[in-house]
């Protein structure tokens, strides 16, 4: 293989170079949260993907590129799924290889301007593509898409606001590929900053015209992180002083985090009621998360669960999308194995049926879900949909604790308010926990890894509908368009080309070639 400007000539080298630009935006996500290299994140591994010297070869850049960013991503898993996660980053980074493919039939070579213009429109795109399938629950769901890097920039949660986390994701990557080109092919400027100057074009616009939550009344919610505690005995006894502490403070929900009970409540009619006397004493209905084998269904569930004065008051919800190999092992028959070489799930939990949005008293109508399922924005849109004025993740990172994963895990919680126009509570057992207001800013303080409190926030209600609720996930549902669209230019072009006669070259007197005219 030749050396193609000063890019590395041995095939594994190039890999280790593609892997290593691949992995370059996980740090525009928590911990890192550099959020501010995002825009020029990729560029790197679009520049290494133009100078394959093969469509094949750039099919390979963009595989070991996705490859690093999964793995990248997903780092933490390590302690416990141990060589399975560099599986897992190797067969989803082969999402990428088309997308390589993609970089350089656009951005190869010496492309034209018409050709430049449309790799901002198309490559990003594709990129959209990518992060559809990916976001299938079964492939992972969408932990770590682009856009969700942005969760601390007002301007991206109002993008969200209109196109959820994936108009961001699309914007983001207009920027890579515009500042690409100015590296790169300095005589196709002119596209490029015209889609600088449309990226900053939308941002305004969605900031000056995107509708915002009307606001409203406020309640006082109060989140109960017992810390790390082990057990599920001596966890409920913690959380249960914890939330005595809430007495006399006008709190109007309290709310535990995931798998804060270990026992199903059927069985522990003791259990139900001290959370009851508790539910009395704080004046409050309280939210906790039942993770057991339930005694009136088959298998074990993970369940929120709304206490009141006279115990459980009906209102259940069962957990609808489970974490791949941490809660079930996708084909179990096949990949079973994993079991022993990490600590994937020993039983598949059982998957609830439908979303419920609940009645927590004095008109305050709340929609939980549990850990993972904040990453999914449809969910959240959906509840909100059905009347939620409060969103609710109850989760646990404790096997985490000491990695990125409670803190990027936690700012999903902002993008979920921004999309929908409506608070969002993220609750776990040992942080990080938090609270975001309707527009996706920040309530209180968080509540830090090392920390074990009850903490009540004033959380801000809001009405009305944001464009994203209304329309859904438009960004996604255009991005296949714009590729077949693509596509079809592309085969029709190919076509015409074939078509059209050669005409020989004009030979001068001496029998060479004449060179045509400038």
């Amino acid at each position: 293989m030749k050396t193609l400007g000063h890019w590395p000539a041995s095939p594994w080298r190039r890999s280790t170079v593609a892997a290593v630009a691949g992995a370059l935006p996980v740090l525009a996500f928590p911990a890192p949260s550099l959020w501010w290299s995002a825009p020029v994140a990729l560029v790197p591994w679009i520049l290494l993907v133009r100078s394959a010297p093969t469509g094949k070869r750039a099919a390979h850049d963009g595989w070991w590129g996705g490859f690093g960013l999964m793995l990248a991503m997903h780092h933490w898993l390590l302690p416990n799924l141990h060589v399975f996660t560099f599986v897992i980053a190797a067969l989803m980074g082969v999402l990428w290889a088309p997308w390589g493919r993609l970089v350089r039939r656009l951005l190869g070579g010496l492309p034209s301007r018409r050709r430049v213009a449309a790799a901002l429109v198309v490559v990003p795109s594709g990129w959209l593509a990518i992060e559809l399938i990916r976001s299938w629950q079964g492939l992972g769901g969408p932990w770590g898409v682009l856009g969700a890097s942005q969760w601390e920039v007002e301007a991206a949660l109002r993008l969200a606001s209109v196109g959820g986390m994936w108009l961001p994701s699309f914007l983001i990557v207009v920027l890579n590929v515009a500042v690409a080109v100015l590296v790169a092919l300095p005589r196709s400027r002119v596209p490029a900053v015209a889609g600088l100057l449309a990226t900053a074009a939308a941002a305004s616009a969605a900031w000056a015209y995107s509708p915002r939550p009307d606001p409203g009344d406020r309640v006082r919610i109060a989140l109960v992180q017992p810390g790390v505690v082990s057990g599920p005995d001596r966890r409920f006894d913690r959380q249960e002083q914890l939330t005595r502490e809430l007495a006399g403070r006008d709190v109007g929900l309290v709310v535990w985090g995931e798998s804060s009970v270990g026992f199903d409540l059927g069985s522990r009619p003791d259990l139900a009621r001290r959370l009851a006397a508790l539910s009395r004493e704080t004046g409050a209905g309280i939210l906790v998360n039942v993770d057991a084998r339930r005694s009136d269904k088959p298998g074990i569930h993970k369940s929120s669960v709304l206490i009141g004065p006279d115990g459980p008051t009906g209102d259940r919800y069962d957990k609808m999308r489970l974490v791949p190999f941490g809660e079930y092992v996708p084909a179990r028959s096949l990949l079973g194995w994993a079991t022993s070489v990490g600590e994937a799930a020993g039983e598949d939990r059982r998957r609830g049926s439908r979303q419920v949005v609940m009645d927590a008293g004095q008109g305050l109508r709340i929609g939980p879900m549990v850990c993972f399922e904040s990453a999914f924005p449809d969910m959240s849109r959906h509840l909100a949909e059905d009347g939620a004025d409060v969103l609710l993740a109850q989760s646990s990172t404790s096997t985490f604790q000491q990695s990125w994963a409670p803190a990027q895990h936690a700012s999903l919680a902002a993008l979920r308010a921004a999309e929908t126009g409506r608070p969002m509570v993220h609750a776990t057992l040992t942080g990080v926990s938090a609270v975001y207001g309707p527009g996706g800013e920040r309530v209180g303080p968080r509540l830090g890894t090392d920390t074990s409190a009850a903490r009540v926030y004033d959380v801000p209600l809001a009405h009305g509908s944001t464009p994203y609720v209304r329309f859904g996930d438009w960004p996604l549902h255009a991005a296949p368009v714009v590729l077949a669209v693509w596509g079809v230019v592309e085969a029709l072009r190919l076509r015409l080309s074939a078509r059209a006669p050669l005409v020989p070259p004009v030979r001068t007197a001496h029998g060479s070639p004449a060179r045509p005219g400038r």
